[in-house]
């Protein structure tokens, strides 16, 4: 694939390089100026050695008519060749792509960030580029995290007092349609709930017995928003109670009986996947954290290390650790199946034998799951074949 020519164009006109060269043209200068402003956007490919680089790569240079252009080491491999082990051009990617979101941040930062097709414009990159960095970097993409960025003003203006209408254009929401439309899904209830601490809202409750002793199932109008475990009703009582201090609380009378037998069934192991309406509130990180935890299958484990390199934030292991210990509903985002690289088990709210107990579970019910899809095993001996 040929190299994209809108980040180069300015790139070009930056280094104030003759309009009259041609796009490969250009890109070949680069090379043999050794220009290091330019690893990360493109890679140089060696027919005859069959080897890619970065444009600034200290080997001797190669014929001109050997050469072909990239704009992603991805596409050079794809196209056969191999990394030049002197210059890893792969770790320029990286870098320049860090960076990239790093600026990218703070416009989207700003008070008024300017529109994408701008940013894009100023940080070096086309607006494709960009989506693909964020979600290389971050696990977001560039809209996502304007919206978390923008939900996070609105709460701290809420939690401050003012009123919602101010809190709104605060946060930079150009109408309460938009507001509340956003503020549905994220908050999982009204911004004038929010700003009262949940007053007004009505949660229910249903308390039963599992393989893991008792679990407190509690629910909205919208969905599922906590789950807990223990060992008497007292205590998971006051667990919801301090979640939800302004909240009505009531015992269920059979809104949540469907919800609660799903998670009773997956604890017995005849449901290995739940998928429940959820009413939670997370940042933008925990969101991201709790989305891959549902994607760990049944009767498997990854370790925090995996699941922040897994969401793009490959630093931020104990970032991940908390996402996970404020997890509102276990069970249903299985938090439990994160153990730590050295194969401890690490921590857990419902307790570490609860824990131990779940991956036990689901990992002997998995392989009696294996053993039967491969068929009966025959205690026979196998006939001879007749000479």
């Amino acid at each position: 694939m040929a190299v994209e020519v809108i980040p180069l164009v300015m790139k070009l006109t930056e280094a104030g390089s003759p309009a009259a060269h041609s796009d490969d043209e250009a890109l070949w200068q680069f090379c043999l100026s050794r220009d290091t402003s330019m690893d990360g956007v493109f890679v140089a490919a060696v027919k005859s050695t069959g080897v890619y680089c970065r444009p600034s790569c200290p080997a001797r240079r190669p014929k001109r008519e050997h050469v072909l252009f990239f704009s992603h080491a991805d596409e050079a491999e794809a196209a056969g060749f191999r990394a030049c082990r002197r210059c890893q051009p792969r770790l320029a990617y990286h870098d320049a792509a860090a960076d990239v979101v790093r600026r990218t941040c703070e416009y989207l930062d700003e008070d008024e960030p300017p529109r994408l097709t701008e940013i894009a414009r100023r940080v070096g990159v086309n607006t494709g580029q960009m989506q693909r960095m964020f979600k290389r970097v971050l696990g977001l993409t560039p809209k996502q995290y304007a919206e978390g960025r923008r939900l996070d003003r609105l709460k701290g203006g809420l939690r401050n007092g003012h009123s919602v209408t101010r809190a709104m254009y605060d946060a930079g929401y150009s109408s309460s349609s938009r507001l509340y439309e956003s503020a549905g899904e994220q908050l999982g209830m009204t911004p004038a709930t929010y700003r009262r601490g949940g007053r007004g809202m009505t949660v229910r409750y249903h308390i039963t017995d599992s393989p893991l002793g008792r679990v407190l199932v509690a629910g909205t109008e919208r969905g599922v928003c906590a789950v807990h475990l223990g060992d008497s009703d007292a205590e998971l009582g006051m667990a919801l109670r301090g979640e939800f201090p302004e909240a009505v609380i009531m015992p269920d009378k059979g809104a949540l009986s469907e919800w609660v037998s799903q998670i009773r069934e997956h604890l017995e192991g005849v449901r290995p996947r739940l998928d429940l309406p959820l009413d939670i509130q997370g940042t933008a990180f925990q969101l991201r954290v709790w989305r891959a935890l549902r994607d760990i299958a049944y009767g498997t484990t990854r370790s925090y290390s995996e699941i922040a390199a897994a969401i793009g934030s490959p630093r931020a292991v104990r970032a991940v650790g908390n996402a996970c210990h404020n997890n509102p509903v276990p069970i249903i985002i299985p938090c439990h199946r994160v153990v730590r690289s050295n194969g401890g088990l690490g921590g857990y709210g419902g307790g570490i034998h609860r824990k131990q107990k779940l991956l036990s579970m689901e990992s002997e019910r998995e392989g009696r799951t294996h053993r039967r899809t491969r068929g009966p095993v025959s205690l026979e001996k196998p006939r001879e074949r007749a000479p």
